[in-house]
């Protein structure tokens, strides 16, 4: 008996073990679904503030370097002539179009057309430098600027673009191939020195496309959100885990 006894207490001391071991699992999912909640509120201030950076009043552009790191996004107005001769081609990209973008989300293809950024130095002649003006994007037959001269503007210009920094290269994403002009990723030092410019970087809006010429406004300032599918898929655990438990601890 007194063995009997003793196996009971093991097996009760066994089964709550269990129990509280077991109600980690929705506590875990409930608090994961409340981290989700609150990535959620501070990835749309983001985009909110990316947003916002995008369509604010144009400022003159400084030249800073220091300055120009917490700019990014930052609309500037610049006033020069470009130097079509040392243009660089980021590729392959495909043109932005928010809506196209939207009804393709989630697919594994899309069946956007690839071309390239126009990148073009350009000099700016209220400042006295040589800056990089991403002027937009071109279809893959459009990349040669012998096939676009219309589009080639000669005369000194106004335009408007947002500030971009150098990136860093990501992975699987090929290492840029100055020798034969393709870059596949900003790096502004590198572009800089092909180029002979500052390295400060711009892309322009669409208000600058020309006829002819590379189609302006081609800066995302979308961000992945997939935040809310998070939180249904972790408060959805949580909700069935405690189920569970309850039906096989306490019912």
């Amino acid at each position: 008996r007194q063995c009997s006894s003793s196996a009971v207490g093991e097996q009760k001391a066994e089964d709550s073990f269990l129990k509280w071991l077991l109600l980690l699992i929705p506590a875990t999912t409930f608090g994961l679904g409340t981290w989700q909640v609150q990535r959620r509120k501070w990835k749309l201030k983001l985009i909110e503030d990316l947003q916002s950076l995008t369509t604010a009043e144009p400022i003159s552009l400084p030249l800073d370097p220091m300055e120009l790191k917490t700019l990014e996004y930052r609309r500037m107005r610049v006033r020069g002539r470009f130097d079509h001769s040392r243009e660089l081609y980021i590729l392959p990209r495909s043109l932005v179009d928010p809506e196209r973008e939207a009804r393709e989300a989630g697919r594994l293809a899309s069946s956007a057309e690839t071309g390239a950024n126009v990148v073009t130095p350009f000099y700016c002649t209220d400042l006295g430098v040589t800056i990089l003006v991403n002027r937009g994007y071109v279809p893959r037959q459009k990349i040669d600027p012998r096939t676009r001269q219309k589009g080639q503007v000669a005369e000194e210009v106004e335009l408007v673009g947002v500030v971009r920094l150098t990136e860093a290269r990501k992975p699987f994403v090929p290492q840029n191939d100055t020798g034969n002009n393709h870059w596949h990723y900003r790096d502004l030092e590198a572009m800089a020195k092909a180029t002979g410019s500052e390295p400060v970087f711009i892309d322009a809006d669409f208000a600058s496309t020309v006829p002819g010429g590379p189609i302006g406004g081609q800066t995302r300032v979308t961000l992945r959100n997939e935040h809310m599918q998070y939180i249904v898929t972790w408060y959805g655990l949580c909700i069935a885990t405690s189920y569970m438990w309850y039906m096989k601890f306490i019912r």
